[in-house]
């Protein structure tokens, strides 16, 4: 990446990479050039065909403290960029950040959250996001936005929290704004596990590496159905989805090389074909 200051890619090993917020100085929060950033590293990530699964994480003792609520710059990398009408930014600023958990979903390589510290208002919709989710010892989650006088219903958090926990907790949490800690976190399913505090990049990374082997397209076919099959009205509809996904699948190249390497006792060659 080139002109970003705010949010950096690490080449971790072939075929990984992370995506680290870098503001640790106001705990990752999310001024208007940290948004501008972390859309433009994803961007960057989505043209890569090289890459098998990204960790996010943030630097230094935290993930992401939500939006920086003392940042006045403009929207988008330029001041002719905002609107000049109060709403008007407001809503293009709103739209931008909301846009990013859509982003996160769009990709075809799965996302993993590495939460070291606070993940608050925003950074939890990042988290939210994210297809896998571990946290460090020190890990705090908070919906946040209620506790400034908004609603704690924003950056998609009403249609994920509820699905991820459950809604009678997620109601909780919207309503309150409490703040809960790494082991309650795993305990309701927010995240999956909770490890020492300085490993969780590299747990993310293990968790990457079970990702990588797997065929791309299966991986790219699974993370499209299992977020789609949470929209998906009925069993029957879901069922149909898969139905068209595995026929498909079954014409790769990679699912006969897969099919050769379990039977050759091997590791699999994949070339995404």
């Amino acid at each position: 990446m080139t002109d970003t200051t705010t949010v950096r890619i690490d080449e971790i090993e072939p075929g990984i990479a992370a995506v680290v917020l870098d503001r640790p100085d106001r705990l990752n929060a999310m001024s208007r050039e940290l948004i501008d950033d972390l859309h433009r590293a994803l961007d960057l990530i989505a043209e890569r065909t090289d890459l098998r699964a990204v960790v996010l994480t943030g630097a230094g003792r935290g993930f992401c403290a939500g939006l920086d609520l003392v940042d006045q710059s403009p929207v988008g990398l330029h001041s002719e960029a905002a609107p000049a009408g109060r709403a008007q930014r407001g809503m293009a600023l709103q739209q931008r950040i909301a846009s990013l958990v859509p982003k996160l979903r769009g990709l075809r390589i799965p996302v993993i959250a590495a939460v070291n510290g606070p993940a608050a208002g925003g950074g939890l919709a990042l988290v939210l996001g994210s297809d896998i989710r571990i946290g460090a010892a020190s890990s705090r989650f908070g919906v946040a936005f209620v506790r400034i006088g908004l609603s704690g219903c924003d950056i998609g958090v009403s249609w994920l929290l509820p699905r991820l926990i459950g809604a009678a907790r997620a109601h909780e949490l919207m309503l309150t704004g409490r703040v809960i800690d790494a082991s309650e976190a795993e305990r309701i399913g927010l995240i999956t596990r909770v490890v020492p505090d300085g490993t969780v990049v590299d747990e993310a990374v293990e968790i990457a590496r079970s990702i990588a082997r797997n065929s791309p397209f299966g991986i790219w076919m699974t993370k499209e159905a299992m977020w789609s099959s949470l929209e998906i009205p009925s069993q029957r509809a879901a069922i149909d989805l898969e139905n068209r996904q595995q026929i498909l699948s079954s014409f790769t190249e990679d699912m006969t090389e897969a099919i050769g390497a379990f039977l050759d006792k091997r590791e699999p060659d994949y070339r995404n074909r």
